[in-house]
């Protein structure tokens, strides 16, 4: 069972490891999926989904992040993992759908699709769908000890303007949770966003851009993702992995 918020509530509340070339390229005959994981240590019906995505990360084309929520400490333990910022970004999907579908374990595919995350069935049909829509953006990423670069390829073609988003993320992290719903268990959590910048506005121009690599990752976290997708949380265009 998902755990869902109505929107009345929302308003309320709101006022597996990487392995990865250190490079990668939008391609349209193999083209890389963002699977972004929302989850809680205080929903009970997260363990699986939590499971299924380090199966996921398995594949190298899936792009699998993990991203705690915070809405659910009230029911007894706080999520040691949260940041009300992924609430904040769950809840502007929402929006930018224009469903408002926002629950736990939930899974968004490219910006644009949804299902229960521990659903394989409803997941991976998105995730093909995904793949063969493919991206519109070539990104090139890479990362030094000091700095994190990134190049986006000129498109005239493309209209409006989009997000780069870097996110910084942890492999594999592991939580005992003492109280709640889930409390006694140990879950594993893969690929955990410990940081998430909007690092540049893109409007189709050929793009370069560097940041300090402090600025970006914090300790624990050594990979990083480069996604761009519209406007700040519609579909991603173009995805790199560094």
């Amino acid at each position: 069972m998902k755990h869902t918020l109505t929107r009345r509530t929302a308003m309320t509340l709101l006022a597996g490891g990487i392995a990865a070339p250190r490079l990668a390229r939008a391609e349209a005959t193999a083209a890389p999926v963002l699977i972004e994981l929302f989850t809680s240590q205080g929903c009970s019906s997260c363990p699986p989904a939590d499971s299924f995505a380090g199966e996921l990360a398995r594949d190298p084309l899936n792009f699998v992040v993990s991203l705690n929520v915070d809405y659910w400490d009230y029911l007894g333990w706080n999520d040691t993992l949260a940041k009300p910022e992924f609430s904040k970004r769950q809840f502007d999907y929402g929006k930018s759908r224009g469903d408002m579908q926002v629950y736990t374990p939930q899974m968004v595919m490219n910006g644009h699709y949804h299902a229960v995350g521990s659903n394989p069935a409803e997941v991976r049909k998105f995730i093909s769908e995904c793949r063969e829509e493919g991206l519109k953006a070539e990104i090139t990423l890479a990362m030094t000890s000091k700095e994190v670069k990134a190049e986006i390829a000129g498109n005239p073609g493309f209209t409006g303007e989009a997000t780069l988003w870097l996110m910084a993320v942890e492999p594999e992290v592991k939580a005992l949770i003492e109280r709640g719903e889930n409390a006694g268990k140990t879950v594993t959590y893969h690929n955990v966003v410990r940081n998430m910048v909007p690092a540049a506005l893109w409007k189709g121009e050929a793009y370069q851009g560097a940041w300090m690599r402090d600025a970006v990752m914090p300790p624990g976290a050594v990979v990083c993702l480069a996604v761009l997708q519209k406007d700040k949380t519609g579909q991603v265009i173009g995805l790199a992995r560094a």
